[in-house]
């Protein structure tokens, strides 16, 4: 009996703990002796942001390979490495020799065209003008003919001579955009073939059109939208910050030394008068906007099962008891709490 009576009031002192009233809760809400304490529900803007490394490269179109067309020598070269250049500048030239010979075959072969042309003309206009009487319909027509296949000789000899030209042309290499030589793969003398690809003379990228491949891990990957604001520096200007924003995220991801990453592509929308070069390395951070004046809880204090989200609040029998919520934006430290509570609950969390 003793015994019994023993066990009772141990059971009784714990269950006193247990459910003993916190004090002052809406002042100091975090402290209670005891398996739980009780947490108010704050006010404050929410925001978070997402670090990741990254690489600066030129976007698409701003770094371009330019090469030979055609087959020959390199008579000419107008560049160097770290040459700025401009769209249409000439970069190369060349041997424009054996292109000028087939142009001058080509323009002689369009005179030759014309010339009987014309005399083919002539002589169907002298036979319409004799007439049937002194001459058959089959030699009208067969001047009618010899005439509309001189036509046709000049205008084959007129593109002939056209694409002479543009063959010619091809001889003078300029640059397609603008920009900085980055690269000088011929050098002057040597010759070039164009059989199956186009050889590459020199590499131009435009330093104006870079931008920076992200690499976001994918535990992170999932809070990264397009739109949002970034910044991030380089090794060279430790000092400085540079602004972007994000504006792709590409699907594929990138496994490097077992580490899944997806690429993340920030536009650099102000440089602060730096000059970013590729290949340099960047340090990111990704930020992400929550509300302001947020209703909201501690992480920990957000429980989440297959039932959906909730919090634990103290029921009419003293006893926890779980109240759904509808939870908005999370940072790394607070939830927001869109629908579920109110000012003046107070949320238990284990202790």
């Amino acid at each position: 009996m003793k015994f019994a009576f023993a066990f009772i009031v141990v059971v009784a002192s714990g269950l006193s703990v247990f459910f003993t009233p916190w004090a002052n809760s809406a002042d100091q809400p975090a402290v209670q002796e005891g398996l739980w304490i009780a947490i108010e529900p704050q006010r404050r803007d929410l925001s978070d942001s997402v670090l990741a490394t990254g690489i600066v490269r030129p976007r698409i179109g701003a770094e371009v390979e330019v090469g030979s067309r055609i087959s020959g020598v390199l008579a000419e070269l107008h560049c160097d490495v770290g040459s700025q250049v401009d769209a249409g500048d000439l970069l190369a030239v060349l041997d424009p020799t054996e292109f000028e010979a087939v142009r001058k075959q080509a323009a002689a072969a369009l005179e030759n065209a014309m010339a009987e042309r014309d005399y083919a003309k002539t002589s169907l206009e002298r036979k319409r003008r004799l007439g049937e009487k002194i001459l058959s319909v089959d030699d009208v027509d067969l001047a009618e003919l010899a005439f509309r296949v001189s036509e046709a000789t000049v205008k084959q000899a007129q593109a002939m001579l056209e694409s002479a030209e543009i063959q010619l042309g091809y001889t003078k290499i300029v640059s397609p955009i603008p920009g900085v030589v980055a690269s000088v793969s011929t050098q002057v003398g040597e010759t070039v073939a164009a059989t199956f690809a186009a050889p590459t003379f020199v590499t131009v990228i435009d330093l104006d059109r870079l931008e920076v491949w992200a690499y976001v891990d994918e535990t992170d990957i999932g809070r990264i939208e397009v739109g949002q604001r970034a910044s991030f520096t380089v090794d060279t200007y430790a000092d400085s910050e540079f602004e972007g924003r994000v504006v792709a995220i590409y699907p594929k991801a990138e496994v490097r030394d077992n580490v899944v990453n997806y690429i993340a592509i920030v536009e650099i929308v102000e440089d602060g008068g730096k000059v970013l070069r590729p290949e340099m390395t960047a340090t990111l951070r990704v930020f992400l906007e929550g509300g302001r004046d947020a209703f909201c809880l501690p992480n920990h204090a957000v429980q989440v099962d297959v039932e959906g989200s909730y919090v634990l609040l103290r029921g009419s029998d003293g006893a926890p008891q779980r109240q759904s919520v509808t939870l908005g934006f999370r940072g790394r430290e607070f939830t927001e709490v869109i629908e579920g509570l109110t000012p003046s609950d107070r949320v238990l969390v284990a202790q």
